[in-house]
């Protein structure tokens, strides 16, 4: 769907700058967007090797294992409905350890790899389970200690001071995930409510030696 609303409109772009005699424009406003996105990849391909190296790093010293341990409990607190030691546990640690450091293209795979991991354990396999909305949740509103990615991109346009953005950035997105936990805590609650309401009522006495079968 998103494909087609995006072709929709470069269509009605084209067509309307067509009409109005501006097709000169478009096609260079196109060329000069291409170029800055290439132009702009490649500053971020420095920044992002140095963090995953760094990543690397952490992980051959045992450091993002004493991190996964620390966020053991939150994760298992936040995701109570998942089996003890379930493989979809190392990759949700993983997701959220590279979201802290604004490594949003290296938190992706990991947030892939945990979404399959969760839909083995989905019973309804056409609806999200509980625990695959609470990932997308704290992904899309994750608490970013460094924003890697954005300060490579201030970078990549001179900024006089690209690490600026760090305090507001750690807030903003404190209070973010902070609201997607609470969205999350209440929607749980709601959908375990309607679950015990559409419980079939009880037998209404203890049957008896004689009682006729229904």
């Amino acid at each position: 769907m998103i494909n087609v609303i995006w072709m929709g409109m470069i269509l009605i772009g084209f067509i309307f700058s067509a009409v109005n005699g501006n097709i000169e424009d478009v096609t260079k406003a196109v060329f000069d967007g291409a170029q800055t996105g290439v132009t702009v990849s490649f500053g971020l391909i420095s920044i992002m090797v140095f963090w995953l190296g760094l990543m690397r790093l952490a992980e051959d010293s045992g450091l993002l294992a004493k991190i996964a341990r620390l966020m053991g409990p939150v994760v298992r607190y936040l995701f109570p409905d998942i089996p003890k030691n379930h493989p979809a546990f190392g990759y949700i640690l993983s997701n959220m350890s590279a979201n802290l450091f604004g490594l949003g293209n290296a938190a992706t795979p990991m947030g892939i790899k945990a979404m399959q991991e969760l839909q083995k354990l989905n019973p309804d396999k056409e609806q999200a389970s509980p625990a695959m909305c609470t990932l997308l949740a704290l992904n899309t509103a994750s608490i970013t200690l460094i924003p890697t990615t954005l300060i490579a991109i201030r970078m990549n346009y001179h900024s006089a001071n690209p690490s600026e953005i760090v305090g507001t950035t750690l807030m903003a997105t404190a209070v973010a995930t902070l609201a997607a936990i609470m969205a999350d805590r209440w929607c749980r609650h709601r959908l375990i409510s309607q679950s015990k309401k559409k419980k079939p009522p009880a037998w209404p006495h203890t049957p008896k030696e004689g009682d006729a079968p229904c």
